[in-house]
């Protein structure tokens, strides 16, 4: 399925507040990163941030699931973000800070 720029473009605006963010391609997603931190993915419409166990619960509250790029694959720690938070852009910051700092806890 081919890459849908725009709405890579859309996520991209939302977070506009967070420092050198950017959208690198990565096979048929996108990776993004903000300032050479690997804390998303946005793939066939969708987008996932990266969790751990103090973050994870709120997105299953939610409902939402890990990222699944084949049938035989599932990255756990990269869940969906759900679509009103994406639509909320401080909000959706919010969310973005905290997949970040999950990167920055590990060090």
């Amino acid at each position: 399925m081919p890459k849908d720029g725009s709405f890579k473009d859309f996520i991209l605006d939302q977070l506009n507040g967070l420092s050198e963010v950017t959208a690198s391609s990565m096979f048929s997603s996108f990776g993004l990163y903000s300032n050479n931190i690997f804390f998303g993915i946005i793939n066939d419409g969708r987008l996932y941030f990266k969790t751990n166990e103090g973050t994870i619960q709120k997105y299953k509250d939610q409902g939402m699931k890990p990222f699944q790029p084949s049938a035989n694959q599932k990255l756990k720690n990269y869940f969906e973000v759900p679509g009103d938070i994406m639509e909320d852009s401080e909000e959706l910051l919010k969310w973005a800070k905290e997949s970040i700092s999950v990167w920055e806890d590990q060090k």
